[in-house]
């Protein structure tokens, strides 16, 4: 409850669980667009942790439970894999999802140069990177406790720096998505990280994806604050980042990417909530 009573006086944190009970399918899964009986592991994983961020329980957990442990299956992409592992952990169910891991390694083999077969669906480009994939395998694995061997540890950061662009990560150019998942990834693994690049790309409320570019956005915002987190760093305008992210609430409850315009959806609802959350430990 600590954290929901804190949340609670920027935002309506009321109006959020309204906007997440109203999307909650008699399966146990959830779906954001709410007149869709489409229920996805992706909703499905951002509702329990927003709960779970909130200090609160997952309404019918048993059935949301059962929803992902029957929907993380060996043809779902390898995001959604990990996604299902993650809450099944979160859930308290951690003895499934180990049972689940065995599919991800069939994806997702480093010491064959297989980072994440098919890849399939992604949180942030459409098809997903293998850098992407990497990160959310890596965020699966630490929420059940998996060690790595170091062979596989090595090759794995090998593949990573593959992605380095500067002071930062990326495809063509460095993103702060892109260092986010890189740093996090390498820190896993017990990798040194650091970096300035984060820094560069805040401006007066909120922080963009690439260095001297407008306008902020809500993902970018996400990575960076939790970035300058993980090297020991902090954001410059606090306030004003605080203050970026209490606009993107909908009328709904739910939150959107951007200032001028977007539609809720428990994606950018969660990074709302964390990004709020992480800027007042600063």
């Amino acid at each position: 409850m600590g954290s929901e009573l804190e949340l609670g006086k920027y935002i309506n944190v009321n109006l959020v669980l309204k906007y997440l009970e109203e999307r909650r399918n008699e399966d146990g899964g959830y779906c954001f667009v709410s007149l869709l009986d489409e229920t996805n592991i992706n909703d499905t994983y951002y509702a329990v942790k927003i709960y779970d961020l909130l200090g609160l329980e997952v309404p019918e957990k048993e059935k949301t439970i059962e929803f992902l442990y029957e929907s993380t299956q060996s043809y779902r992409a390898t995001v959604a894999l990990a996604m299902g592992i993650e809450a099944l952990t979160i859930l308290g169910a951690k003895d499934l999802a180990r049972g689940k891991v065995e599919f991800v390694f069939n994806k997702y083999n480093p010491l064959k140069d297989q980072f994440a077969v098919g890849l399939g669906g992604s949180e942030e480009f459409g098809t997903a990177t293998p850098l992407e994939a990497t990160y959310w395998v890596l965020k699966a694995l630490k929420a059940i406790n998996y060690k790595l061997e170091n062979d596989v540890k090595e090759k794995i950061r090998e593949f990573i720096e593959n992605f380095r662009k500067g002071e930062g990560y990326g495809t063509t150019q460095a993103t702060t998505t892109m260092t986010y998942q890189a740093l996090f990834s390498l820190n896993f693994l017990g990798y040194n990280t650091s970096t300035r690049f984060f820094k560069k790309c805040e401006v007066y409320g909120g922080f963009t994806e690439v260095p001297l570019s407008l306008p902020p956005y809500l993902e970018p915002t996400f990575y960076a604050i939790r970035g300058l987190k993980m090297v020991k760093d902090k954001p410059k305008y606090i306030k004003a980042h605080i203050n970026f992210i209490k606009a993107l609430q909908n009328s709904n409850g739910g939150f959107r990417r951007s200032s001028e315009l977007g539609i809720s959806n428990f994606q950018n609802t969660y990074r709302a909530l964390k990004s709020l959350a992480e800027l007042l430990t600063f």
